[in-house]
């Protein structure tokens, strides 16, 4: 991290014109589980915007007592048709997998794991972990990936020092840093920006990238507009340059973009399709794998979505009714 008492000039990497027309989301609280419920504040979806590029999920927690939350508790839970992006500020998180990946989430290290057409995995916070401070993300897999097999990668994304700011790219380009990570889904990108007090970082864009930056710390502005702690500020396609300021106290970002997903997604629970059927069909085999309902005649044959699982775990959750109107498209 960059020396809090230096007074760092601007980082200018391309000089250009960066796009003013900046959308403020601000958060919605949501519990996330457990007796006393763990709060995160959710950004993305919102009814005004699913996506920013194929990003379509976006929870932000902590920093949280353990002892008082009771930290991550997230059973075993099912996905399909996305990727789910683990990035953490501090403490620990265990992951356990259907396809037998156990393996820790720590600070500054990307998780990522591909469900593809379907896997199922629980998330708990570590028992030595006090303290627990992250983002959960989710990007849609295109409809040429969605179908493919589920994966884990794990990387460590190097620091990239520039005046006033440290950058990590977990995920695509930025700054001279690329991160090897096949994420099936082209032309994506995500990274933390850690700024020094009152600095001004200024980064080419591409402007077949829509970007959106969440104020992770404190209050920062997102090419002039005032962008609230929590909140998320949103640049449409089209913008060459992203002007990143922080206030006095410094400011730590998280940055995701990508070129539009230019394809429909039906999202509910933890489930991506493209229609309600689908989505319906997720649900039933889901719960008919599990042991919750039994199996539909519909499904007879059918190979198994989510698999397996190690033994002695804590007791899966069920997937939550349907609404009683069909699911609608968004994109």
């Amino acid at each position: 991290m960059t020396n809090p008492e230096q007074n760092p000039q601007p980082a200018v990497l391309t000089a250009g014109e960066p796009c003013t027309e900046v959308e403020v989301l601000t958060p919605r609280e949501v519990p996330l589980g457990g007796p006393r419920a763990m709060t995160v504040f959710r950004t993305l979806p919102q009814r005004q915007r699913s996506l920013v590029g194929a990003w379509c999920f976006l929870d932000h927690y902590g920093p949280d007592d353990v002892a008082r939350t009771g930290g991550m508790v997230v059973p075993r839970h099912p996905h399909t048709g996305l990727a789910t992006v683990s990035w953490l500020f501090t403490g620990r998180i265990d992951h356990l997998d259907s396809s037998g990946v156990s393996a820790a989430v720590l600070p500054g290290e990307l998780n990522l794991m591909i469900a593809g057409q379907g896997i199922t995995h629980q998330e708990i916070s570590a028992p030595d972990t006090a303290v627990l401070h992250g983002v959960q993300l989710w990007y849609a897999l295109p409809d040429a990936t969605r179908f493919s097999p589920h994966q884990f990668t794990h990387y460590a994304p190097p620091p990239v020092e520039l005046p006033g700011a440290t950058v990590r790219v977990f995920i695509g380009s930025l700054a001279g840093s690329t991160s090897p990570v096949d994420t099936r889904t082209p032309d994506l990108l995500g990274a933390e920006l850690v700024l020094a007090p009152r600095a001004e970082v200024t980064l080419s864009a591409r402007r077949d990238f829509e970007h959106a930056v969440l104020a992770e710390t404190g209050d920062l502005t997102l090419n002039g507009t005032a962008v609230a702690h929590r909140s998320l500020g949103y640049a449409p396609v089209g913008a060459d340059t992203l002007r990143i300021t922080a206030g006095r106290d410094g400011a730590r970002a998280i940055l995701l973009g990508g070129v539009p997903l230019g394809e429909q997604i039906v999202m509910w629970w933890n489930f991506v399709g493209r229609s309600h059927d689908e989505i319906a069909e997720y649900r039933r085999r889901y719960q008919a794998e599990l042991g919750f309902d039994p199996v539909d005649p519909k499904d007879a044959g059918k190979p198994s979505l989510f698999g397996p699982f190690a033994d002695g775990q804590r007791p899966p959750l069920p997937a939550p009714a349907l609404p009683t109107v069909r699911l609608r498209p968004r994109s």
